[in-house]
């Protein structure tokens, strides 16, 4: 029986030995929601602690790009013995909203938040000798920024029973945006059964059926398959998230390889037709030209300076000088007036 006071004594110590430590424990508070706050505006991050503060105490604030760890955190501001030290790229935008920052309250404010604000932001106090916890609170922020002009392309074999695919995406936007497409143009609104659901294509009758909704409104895709030239017409995607919303347009169009054949066949046709009016055009023109040139008519007192003198056959006269061997000149005009004089004239 003597004995049972230590034990005793042992647990009470022990006791004592825990609410002591629990006491000189440093407690960081944060909000347990991520916090949120629209491009341009100012947040305040909220960090509340519990120690009894003392010229140890100390209080920093640091910040992690989206994914990393606290040990690649840098820094943004640090107070310790009752001085506050702004530092790194976001020094002349923050501040606390309690400064000095001992009455269990330090609250960041950050102003004209930009998107590279998003990210992990760390409260940390240390009081030593309260070291028994590590003191540090973490809050997410998120940068809401409406979604920028998307960019819209296609791609894909835009003819006849082909398939193509229409792409739609902005650069910039927080949260991420959802894209939808729309078809423009005077085509009746469509009833929920008839619409092109997620994960669905858009076929030869359904495009006529919009709006549309692509496989994926992460993606922003749309894919439309058996093209009619129906399908033809302007789609407009539309980019959307909390923060607003905004659009592209583009211009689709479907060719008919059949048609392209037929409209060759008809253009050469009618070039034949054209050349062969061209011919005939110019055959006519020259029978016209030829049928107004004057005839060569001769009158019966004038004399050619190769005609053969009377009497005297044109045979004759070429086996004469074929049997001579010498090429005759044929008689002057003079000669032969001379050679008629000599004639006998018949009475």
């Amino acid at each position: 029986m003597a004995r049972l006071p230590g034990p005793v004594l042992c647990g009470a110590l022990l006791g004592l030995v825990c609410l002591t430590a629990s006491g000189l424990a440093v407690e960081v508070h944060v909000p347990a929601e991520p916090l949120s706050a629209p491009v341009g505006k100012t947040a305040e991050l909220t960090c509340r602690y519990s120690t009894s503060v003392t010229d140890s105490f100390a209080l920093e604030w640091s910040f992690a790009q989206p994914g990393k760890p606290i040990s690649a955190s840098l820094p943004i501001l640090y107070f310790t013995n009752g001085h506050l030290y702004q530092t790194g790229s976001k020094a002349t935008r923050a501040s606390l909203l309690q400064n000095p920052p001992t009455g269990g309250v330090a609250t960041l404010k950050l102003t004209d938040v930009r998107p590279s604000d998003t990210g992990t932001y760390f409260c940390q106090v240390k009081n030593p000798p309260d070291f028994y916890t590590n003191g540090i609170g973490l809050i997410n922020l998120t940068v809401l920024v409406p979604p920028s002009s998307p960019s819209c392309s296609q791609t894909g074999q835009r003819s006849v029973g082909g398939s193509a695919t229409l792409r739609c995406s902005s650069s910039e936007g927080a949260p991420r945006p959802v894209y939808n497409w729309v078809r423009l143009g005077s085509s009746p609104t469509p009833s929920p059964g008839s619409m092109v659901q997620a994960g669905a294509r858009c076929g030869r009758n359904e495009c006529r059926n919009l709006p549309l909704y692509p496989p994926d409104e992460v993606s922003g895709q749309l894919i439309l398959s058996n093209l009619s030239r129906a399908s033809s017409g302007t789609y407009r995607c539309v980019a959307t998230n909390q923060m607003g919303s905004a659009a592209c347009e583009l211009s689709f169009s479907v060719t008919d390889p059949s048609q392209g054949r037929v409209a060759g066949a008809v253009i050469g046709v009618l070039l034949g037709v054209l050349f062969l009016s061209i011919a005939v055009f110019c055959l006519i023109r020259f029978q016209k030209e030829r049928r107004k040139r004057p005839k060569e008519t001769y009158r019966g007192s004038d004399l050619r300076e190769d005609a053969i003198a009377p009497g005297i056959s044109e045979q004759t006269s070429v086996r004469a000088d074929s049997s001579s061997g010498l090429l005759q000149k044929p008689l002057s005009a003079s000669t032969m007036n001379t050679t008629k004089s000599k004639l006998p004239m018949a009475v």
